[in-house]
């Protein structure tokens, strides 16, 4: 049934929690391939920095994140590769809702698979919500996991 499912990671604990579920999603499906994704957000810089250090700052700063977001992911794989699962990562530079959506529908994924944070309130407003846009938008299935502990009761 699933071919390809794509597995976008933020550097967290809390996305972390995916991993289980695309384990036994992966292997019971036998799934050929599950696509770790990172998504390098734009960096702000200071807008009192002259131009030139800015720019030197800027691409330091970006190939930074690349770096961290390139070890991250290997990390991830490795540890499905050890569990058996087809694992490979790719990163991508933009928002991550849109990203996700973009890279999903270019590459064909059968299936999403992301942690909500379990934002609430002003912090959700402030920041959004990526697996709600993600779900809202996505011609792809999605699976939305809320990490144990996110959850608030009411």
């Amino acid at each position: 049934m699933y071919q390809k499912i794509l597995v976008p990671m933020d550097g967290s604990k809390l996305a972390e929690c995916v991993l289980e579920h695309v384990k036994s999603i992966a292997t019971g499906c036998q799934v050929p391939a599950v696509v770790l994704l990172r998504v390098v957000e734009p960096v702000s810089l200071p807008g009192y920095l002259p131009r030139d250090m800015a720019e030197g700052s800027y691409r330091d700063a970006k190939e930074s994140a690349e770096i961290q977001a390139k070890n991250y992911l290997n990390e991830m794989a490795e540890r499905l590769k050890a569990e058996g699962i087809a694992a490979e990562t790719d990163i991508a530079d933009g928002l991550p809702a849109d990203e996700i959506l973009e890279y999903a529908e270019e590459k064909q994924v059968d299936l999403i698979v992301m942690s909500t944070h379990g934002k609430s309130g002003i912090s959700r407003w402030w920041s959004g919500s990526v697996a709600e846009k993600v779900v809202s938008q996505s011609l792809t299935p999605v699976l939305v996991v809320t990490p144990p502990g996110c959850r608030i009761n009411h």
